[in-house]
């Protein structure tokens, strides 16, 4: 691993900002394109622009088929459920709020990998889970704690945990060792591999978003540049980046800069929704910044 360099803190700042102006796109589209089609759209647009690179991997034969549990259930957590949680969030919630709960991932790995994955947990580790949870309650509660009694809970709320959840599943997903070198050697491949089963899952999603509630899309300029947005900067530029920074410096490090994420959301969510952030939402983001910094030191 190298130290960390200028350029490469560049490389890991520009996902999260990326990811941020996801957020605020998805709130923007949020009454023109159904969440569910939106997440298989970008999805469908990202997979098309990889395919002149990665068309060696959907012929018979390729290492691809014969993993392709593993990838069918990759593309559900990541390509499938994730997104389209997220944008689904979006429609009630803020990209603050949306963001801020994301940022707490690393309290729900920790979890998922205790009871799942036979990980150990330490005291710091439990010091670090309970800052990040504070944060999130800060931000259910919109900064009053009595509602927390009440259980008031937007329905944003709710689908933007469940997408942390999916998220921290296909997270330590990732680290098992389970592909073959020609596909985890190549990022486009890796993630085409996930595109081509998460498709499937968000084109079901999508199906029945559209059986339950039809919603026409409003075509026009605004819908074209917000699909183009999300396919090439979160989908694929910000994969990139995040994958050339975690090699660089390690995952320990990077992590630190996904939580530059509801920072970011909160300028953007100010110049572009008018949604000024309140005194909770910097509460919020101390404790769970917080959090991960507590739990990432070293005893």
């Amino acid at each position: 691993m190298q130290r960390l360099t200028p350029a490469t803190a560049v490389l890991l700042t520009i996902p999260p900002l990326l990811w941020a102006g996801n957020a605020v796109v998805g709130r923007l589209m949020a009454g023109s394109v159904p969440p569910a089609t939106l997440n298989f759209l970008r999805w469908a647009i990202a997979g098309a622009l990889l395919l002149p690179a990665t068309a060696w991997l959907l012929r018979r034969g390729s290492p691809l088929w014969p993993r392709w549990k593993r990838y069918a259930l990759l593309g559900l957590l990541g390509v499938g459920c994730y997104n389209a949680l997220q944008y689904l969030a979006l429609k009630t919630s803020t990209p603050l709020n949306v963001t801020l709960v994301a940022a707490s991932t690393p309290a729900f790995m920790l979890g998922l990998g205790a009871l799942a994955f036979g990980q150990r947990v330490t005291l710091r580790q439990l010091a670090g889970a309970v800052l990040s949870i504070g944060g999130v309650l800060v931000v259910l509660s919109r900064g009053d704690w009595q509602l927390l009694a009440q259980v008031r809970l937007v329905p944003g709320d709710f689908f933007v945990l469940l997408a942390t959840l999916a998220w921290a599943w296909y997270s330590w997903l990732l680290v098992q060792p389970a592909d073959p070198a020609e596909i985890r050697g190549d990022w486009a491949a890796f993630l085409m591999a996930q595109i081509v089963f998460g498709l499937g899952w968000s084109g079901l999603l999508a199906a029945g978003e559209w059986a339950v509630a039809p919603q026409a899309i409003a075509w026009g300029w605004p819908v074209a540049a917000a699909l183009a947005y999300i396919a090439l900067g979160p989908a694929i530029l910000a994969y990139r980046c995040w994958g050339l920074g975690v090699q660089r410096v390690g995952p320990s490090i990077a992590g630190f800069f996904s939580n530059l994420t509801p920072l970011f959301a909160a300028v953007l969510s100010a110049a572009f929704l008018g949604e000024l952030p309140h005194l909770y939402h910097g509460v919020a983001f101390a404790l769970i910044v917080g959090g991960i910094v507590v739990s990432s030191r070293k005893g």
